[in-house]
């Protein structure tokens, strides 16, 4: 808008560089003004964060008592960021003016010869061979993270973002090809492919549009694709409930076996059928480490099953330190395994490395398989198994990786040997009963059961067991409402990033509508030789709706279908597919139509002047 003042600076004597000079000052102070804004509304979009945390979504976090903690230095880096990218923006514009002339500039004219036959196909061939080269990057990012030689996050992101700049960089040939057919006939349709063809008249500022829109999109839907659903497979053995409809918590100790007839007799469960069974888990009460916690939980609650259980194999693991056939099979078998002493063969470092013998177990008979040995005065290291949620987030742990607990004033060392996937024991760790009797002689009986029932009974025998076991104090919950009370508060979080991704894709409209603008001014003596022929203002409507309804959707579309190859395996991984909530896909609907009519409005509010001035100037 302000290239003839930069020509006339240059005619005058002015050399380019003090030109750049001038206009980088002039858009630093801007840039610094605009960061200055931008901290006040960071602070006043994480404070909404904060109510919404503590109103709407206060059963995901169970607490009213947060506040917003704002970091001086996080507010300082935003801004200097801000006015960073400003600056580089601000200096490649400058510096590409360096190449045209002072006559061009004084006519307004921006045109150096970037437009010939030769330099457009040299351009298209060079992005075609980067989108070649990021193709396949993103591919072979894709495979590695498959094939677990790769980090999963640190994978899917490079995998995002390689593909969708190789699908950037094939709109960027396709903008550059030169037109091999002319536009002919009457009524919309010419009109609607003239304002297509619009879209070459700057490649780059269409390429952005297109990069900030899908980006902004890939943003939402793969935030979206790792929202947990509502419903869970309860009959599923290897599910998050693990096929066990319902749980069972005491505060008294039971010491009865409720599968027999005494110990149904004794804990007046008279009326319950042989269908119905017990799994019962000796418990060391802890802190919960689960996500219902907003406290960093310093012991743990220990839980430990029967053998019959390990036995099982139920439930689904991520990940674990399993070396044999039998222990990849069903890797409860690694609690079987003997503890081993701090420092010794067999034993795991502080960094999380494996030796090579592997873990003990019955079917590796390299190691010890006996249970713990208290009489061994070098501190023992337990084996023990976590959710992986948990383990990463909560106890900010890796597989392999040792801590200490307390026990009553003498430490145990603990050792993580294998990772749950997305399931009911979040809040506590799970151990062998040889280990736990060792340990703990003092906790006596169970305190928490995992009752196998016909999911058609399971509200019938629910009642029942709270009923006759109220004199120990039972509380009986069904396990999908307690998998569900887990992925609540990681829905929210998701929400809170899937808010902030929406943010970025309401400012690509935004920035689409100003290049609407910048384009419809550039293009006004077009324009208006095309009102000299007898166009009117509806057809330019037409014309420019049609370009920009292009660009929305091509970008919506690329970062839709990165998203999609990009997460993938890991949705694949989890055992579920990749969903796409009914909000998320209205809000991208949303984002198209609010960018047609923001372009309506810029392209209104550009052409509101009279055309004559523009082709008398011509």
């Amino acid at each position: 808008q302000r290239v003839r003042e930069v020509g006339l600076l240059r005619a005058v004597g002015f050399h380019p560089s003090t030109v750049r000079r001038l206009f980088m000052t002039e858009g630093l102070l801007l840039s610094v003004v605009g960061s200055a804004v931008g901290v006040l509304g960071a602070i006043g979009y994480a404070s909404l964060l904060m109510i919404a945390l503590r109103t709407w979504w206060v059963d995901a976090v169970g607490t009213t008592a947060i506040t917003l903690h704002v970091s001086g230095t996080s507010l300082v880096a935003g801004a200097v960021g801000g006015v960073a990218a400003a600056a580089v923006c601000i200096w490649c514009t400058l510096r590409s003016l360096a190449r045209v002339s002072e006559r061009s500039l004084l006519a307004g004219q921006l045109e150096v010869g970037d437009g010939s036959k030769g330099h457009a196909s040299t351009s298209a061939r060079r992005f075609s061979y980067a989108a070649g080269v990021l193709a396949i990057l993103g591919v072979g990012l894709l495979v590695a993270s498959a094939a677990g030689k790769l980090d999963g996050t640190g994978a899917f992101f490079g995998a995002g973002t390689a593909l969708l700049g190789a699908s950037l960089c094939l709109v960027a040939v396709v903008l550059r090809r030169p037109p091999r057919t002319a536009i002919g006939g009457h009524g919309w349709q010419p009109v609607s492919r003239l304002g297509l063809r619009n879209s070459t008249f700057r490649p780059g500022r269409s390429v952005l549009s297109v990069a900030v829109v899908a980006s902004a999109t890939f943003i939402l839907i793969s935030v979206d694709a790792f929202r947990r659903g509502a419903g869970v497979a309860i009959d599923d053995p290897h599910s998050g409930t693990g096929g066990y409809p319902l749980l069972v918590e005491t505060l008294v100790p039971v010491v009865h076996d409720p599968n027999t007839p005494e110990g149904r007799e004794a804990l007046n469960l008279f009326s319950l059928d042989s269908s119905v069974r017990f799994e019962p888990f000796r418990v060391l009460p802890g802190d919960d480490a689960s996500c219902l916690n907003l406290y960093e939980p310093r012991n743990p609650r220990i839980m430990a099953p029967t053998d019959a259980f390990l036995s099982a194999g139920r439930f689904a693991f991520q990940e674990s330190l399993a070396s044999t056939d039998a222990e990849r099979a069903n890797p409860w078998l690694l609690l079987e395994g003997g503890t081993t002493s701090q420092g010794s063969p067999g034993s795991v470092g502080s960094q999380g490395s494996v030796s090579s013998q592997g873990p003990a177990s019955a079917a590796n008979p390299s190691n010890p398989v006996n249970p713990v040995n208290l009489v061994n005065p070098v501190n023992p290291v337990v084996p023990v198994i976590a959710d992986a949620n948990s383990m990463t987030y909560v106890l900010h742990r890796r597989l392999g990786e040792e801590f200490e607990v307390a026990n009553g004033g003498r430490p145990l060392r603990l050792r993580i040997v294998g990772a749950l996937r997305d399931s009911i024991f979040q809040g506590e760790l799970l151990m062998s009963q040889a280990n736990f009797r060792k340990l703990f002689p003092n906790q006596e009986g169970y305190r928490f059961f995992l009752v196998q029932a016909p999911p058609a009974r399971a509200e019938a025998v629910a009642a029942e067991i709270e009923g006759a076991m109220s004199d120990v104090g039972a509380l009986v919950s069904a396990t999908a409402v307690r998998l569900a009370e887990f992925h609540k508060v990681e829905n929210t979080y998701l929400s809170t990033f899937q808010t902030l991704g929406g943010l970025g894709l309401l400012l690509g409209t935004v920035g689409l509508a100003t290049v609407v603008v910048r384009n419809v001014l550039e293009r006004r003596r077009e324009l208006a030789l095309l009102a000299a022929i007898g166009y009117r203002r509806r057809h330019f409507l037409l014309m420019i709706v049609s370009e920009n309804a292009v660009l929305l959707a091509v970008g919506l579309a690329i970062g839709a279908i990165c998203a999609g190859l990009a997460i993938a395996p890991a949705v694949a991984a989890r055992g579920g597919r990749i969903p796409f909530t009914s909000g998320g896909a209205l809000l991208l609907f949303a984002v198209f139509i609010t960018g047609l009519l923001s372009s309506l409005v810029a392209t209104r509010a550009a052409m509101g002047g009279p055309l004559l001035a523009s082709l008398r100037s011509e």
